[in-house]
């Protein structure tokens, strides 16, 4: 009978083990099993195979039963996930329900999550920017939250790494605050964002530049694709069905994939990971316990070197159930600043217009992104009554071309400009501060299906985030009026943190050990072989779209990782 324990435990023995296949666990995957560790990659729900489980990808509008729009009984079922712009027909089945994996919202936050191999990077909007100095020095800067151990040049190297495998389209702006990257050629302007652009640039001396957003979709096959087995984006703009040409990046697409060819990864779905087993007497991790989604039957693995990779909040979550003896608040948590600090972006602010001009004019296609606004307050010294600042997107559409006629003549008139002028829309995203009073925490009583804590979420705007959204008011409408649009409004969508996607934070990066829970490598600072390189590990959040962000830091943590493992540190 020993033998075959020990049998089993051999059996369920890894080099490393990878929580989560979303955008960061999908890099620590592939960058792990490329290195030759046998790696053992966990996802709490079920497996989603690029192409051959993208039930609605090659659908057209009038198949589906609703024309796209969930029912109002799925709506009624669901008023958290119903809220979200991806929750209809087509996609809703990749979008967690709010029946099957409840939470406690002490304050209003709308939580939505993909469950599935690949996560929300089946989900994502796919926009990708460069942080800069100003935003890694932000908190340094302004004296609020801790300082992050890293600057630019410590990540520029591995943007260049992860943004060539990836594909990303953009252009070279030369912006400072905006680091340029390694860009496929970049969509192209419309001849009223090109407008808004060059009065802009002429109306605030280059100040605000409006340029064409970066985008993780392939415009130029490049080797590195094509042995992806991924060729150009064809412009559908239905990418959250999944797209079969793999013209955009997710880990389906691309980084499991290329896991899986090396032959060293195991990929375990259907795994809710329950907590980290530490050991006491070795002063380390040895593993994780693990809760069948089908069976509920808890099983240990065990690996050298553990990623936690879940998407930031139930990254916090599973660290908060990992308790011992010697780590009772937490694995890791002698700052006792886990689950802690929690931000995301401030999407309230809107402003729309309209342009009476170029009538002979009018769109080509579809493209997935929109024009860009980089911050452009508070950037290169205090110059209002928020800290930090926001980005902004940018947008414009010809108002509706005729419809009539059949046939050749419907498509003439189509595709003919008309008298009707442009809308133009611009949506604000804000940086929110990480605050000590944004936390989550594990509930006391009452636990999930899996026998693990429900979270307990607390995380609110606050004065910062207000005065942010009516300067981006006054600031965007000026700019619009200075550039001859009309009819500005401005608007609040009143939308509950958390409902776009970009949480962050509960298990900072910072110098202190003190102070915060990770060091410059996303390494816990009191349990050398855990890393954590997804949004949990952000110690501010920016103005940009974070993705690309984790892409970097967890190929370059994993770099580090193999490099100290080899060394016999870990």
């Amino acid at each position: 009978m020993s033998n075959l324990n020990i049998d089993s435990i051999k059996a369920r023995t890894f080099d490393a083990i990878v929580i989560g296949t979303g955008i960061s666990g999908g890099w620590a995957a592939k960058e792990l099993t490329e290195k030759g560790l046998k790696t053992l990659v966990l996802d709490r729900g079920k497996d989603v195979k690029h192409i051959k489980d993208y039930p609605t990808t090659n659908m057209q509008p009038w198949e589906f039963p609703h024309l796209g729009q969930p029912s109002l009984a799925i709506r009624e079922q669901n008023p958290i996930a119903s809220k979200h712009y991806i929750f209809k027909e087509d996609a809703m089945h990749f979008v967690v329900k709010d029946a099957e994996h409840p939470y406690i919202q002490d304050k209003p936050f709308d939580w939505m999550r993909g469950y599935q191999v690949g996560g929300r990077s089946l989900l994502w909007a796919r926009q990708t920017q460069r942080w800069s100095d100003y935003d890694f020095e932000g908190p340094a800067r302004d004296g609020f939250a801790v300082d992050w151990p890293i600057r630019y040049k410590d990540i520029a190297p591995w943007y260049s790494y992860v943004e060539k495998f990836a594909g990303i389209s953009g252009n070279k702006d030369g912006l400072p605050q905006l680091p340029d990257g390694e860009f496929l050629p970049p969509h192209e302007l419309t001849c009223v964002e090109k407008h808004f652009s060059q009065k802009t640039a002429k109306n605030y001396k280059n100040a605000r530049p409006v340029i064409i957003g970066r985008v993780a979709h392939i415009t130029d096959p490049q080797p590195i694709h094509t042995q992806q087995g991924r060729a150009k984006c064809q412009h559908r703009n239905i990418c959250q069905r999944g797209c079969p040409f793999g013209g955009y990046f997710s880990s389906n697409a691309s980084t499991i994939p290329w896991a899986e060819r090396t032959g060293n990864m195991t990929l375990r779905p259907n795994s809710v990971v329950h907590s980290i087993i530490y050991d006491e007497k070795k002063n380390k991790a040895t593993g994780v316990r693990v809760v069948d989604t089908l069976t509920k039957e808890m099983t240990e693995y065990y690996a050298k070197i553990i990623f936690v990779n879940a998407s930031a909040i139930n990254s916090n979550l599973i660290l908060l159930n990992s308790i011992s003896s010697r780590f009772p608040n937490g694995l890791g948590n002698d700052s006792g600043v886990l689950g802690k600090f929690i931000g995301f972006h401030n999407y309230r602010g809107r402003v729309s217009a309209e342009f009476d001009g170029f009538h002979d004019s009018t769109t080509d296609g579809k493209r997935p992104n929109a024009a860009y606004i980089p911050r452009f307050r508070n950037v290169f010294k205090q110059e209002t009554d928020f800290l930090r600042g926001y980005a902004a997107s940018f947008s414009t559409s010809k108002m509706g071309n005729p419809t009539d006629g059949l046939g050749e003549s419907l498509k003439a008139n189509l595709f003919k400009p008309e008298s009707g002028g442009w809308t133009a829309g611009a949506q604000m995203m804000g940086e929110t501060l990480m605050k000590e009073s944004n936390f989550i925490k594990l509930d006391s009583e009452q636990k999930d299906n899996w026998g693990i804590p429900k979270l307990r979420m607390s995380v609110d705007f606050d004065d910062n985030d207000m005065k942010m959204v009516q300067d981006f008011y006054v600031q965007l409408s000026e700019m619009l009026d200075k550039a001859g649009f009309t009819n500005i409004k401005t608007s609040d969508t009143k939308r509950n943190p958390g409902s776009e996607n970009h949480e962050m934070g509960g298990v900072r990066m910072g110098k202190d050990p003190k102070t915060s829970m990770l060091n410059k490598w996303n390494q816990m600072h009191h349990c050398a072989n855990v890393f954590v390189t997804d949004g949990a590990s952000m110690t501010s959040t920016a103005t940009q779209n974070p993705s690309l962000t984790y892409m970097a830091l967890t190929a370059r943590a994993v770099d580090y990782a193999v490099r100290e493992m080899k060394k016999g540190n870990l």
